[in-house]
């Protein structure tokens, strides 16, 4: 083993090991759109915050454990395309900080208490837990990401399962227009984010052999499937239309302002500017959206109490 590598093994902590081992970066921004679908769900079937407490709290635990096993899981699967790229070489799979056996074993824990504590909400979350963590580990990171340009897609299933689960863990129906609108914003927003980082990192990627679609298919193409989502991703927006007429109009001024970004900055700027720009935005528009449902939702909540 490298010298560098050992220095890194007696520095760095077992908690920013184990933080990078789960994807605790991932975990978070995850917690987000699951109590947006949470919270919407409290508001559109008028439920108190305080009847429902002991939901909320098993619904984070659960989901903070099932991200975080899928994290481990794909660490452990990929050390070998993460040993190549520039920005997932130092994760302590590839360094060896931490035993292969060890990331199997903590994935195995953190997916039986992630699911049981989803289990404790209804089974309906348990089982959407489950099948997200089934398509991130088996669709996804094992089949998929290295064999077909449409992997993002594929991942973008169990990318989106959180506000599901959120809605789920309160209200074991997912058939509301509103939570099918969030859900399927979840998908579409995944490829716009992702291919952004794609062309970024598009010598890596290459150099890996994943074959992402501006690598595979070139930056052109990777644009014009980006304004099919946009345009896709606007037309759901008024899926909200049944529950909050302010909702559909923030979710629609959002997408629309992306795909005039999208096309005009095309036009205006190089590639890497251009994928920058994308990425950029797609982070404000899921902050902006997910922070107004559950504001909106929460306030909705108190002013009904």
């Amino acid at each position: 083993m490298r010298e560098e590598e050992i220095n890194i093994k007696q520095n760095k902590p077992w908690s920013k090991i184990l933080s990078q081992t789960i994807k605790t970066g991932i975990i978070k921004s995850n917690l987000i759109p699951m109590f947006a679908g949470l919270t919407l769900s409290l508001y559109t079937y008028q439920i108190s915050l305080f009847e429902k407490l002991p939901e909320i709290i098993f619904s984070f635990i659960g989901s903070t454990l099932v991200i975080g096993a899928a994290g481990a899981f794909n660490n452990l699967y990929d050390r070998d395309i993460d040993s190549i790229m520039q920005r997932t070489k130092k994760r302590p799979t590839v360094t060896g900080e931490i035993k292969p056996k060890a990331v199997f074993w903590l994935g195995v824990f953190m997916s039986f208490f992630g699911i049981l504590a989803l289990a404790l909400t209804t089974p309906l979350a348990a089982f959407l837990g489950l099948l997200g963590l089934f398509f991130y580990i088996f669709p996804y990171t094992m089949w998929s990401k290295r064999r077909t340009v449409y992997n993002t897609e594929i991942g973008s299933i169990s990318g989106a399962m959180p506000p599901l689960i959120g809605w789920a863990a309160i209200y074991p129906d997912i058939t509301h227009p509103a939570i099918l609108g969030l859900f399927v914003i979840a998908i579409i927003w995944q490829m716009p984010h992702f291919y952004s980082i794609a062309i970024r990192k598009h010598d890596e990627y290459k150099a890996a052999k994943v074959p992402m679609l501006p690598v595979v298919k070139g930056v052109k193409r990777t644009y014009i499937q980006t304004n099919i989502y946009l345009i896709v991703l606007i037309a759901i927006s008024f899926l909200f239309s049944s529950l909050s007429i302010g909702l559909m109009l923030v979710a629609l001024l959002l997408s629309v302002i992306w795909l005039i970004l999208s096309v005009f900055g095309y036009k205006r700027m190089d590639s890497e500017r251009w994928a920058k720009s994308m990425f950029i935005y797609s982070l404000i528009h899921m902050t902006i959206l997910f922070s107004t449902v559950i504001i909106y939702s929460l306030m909705g909540i108190i002013f009904n109490l």
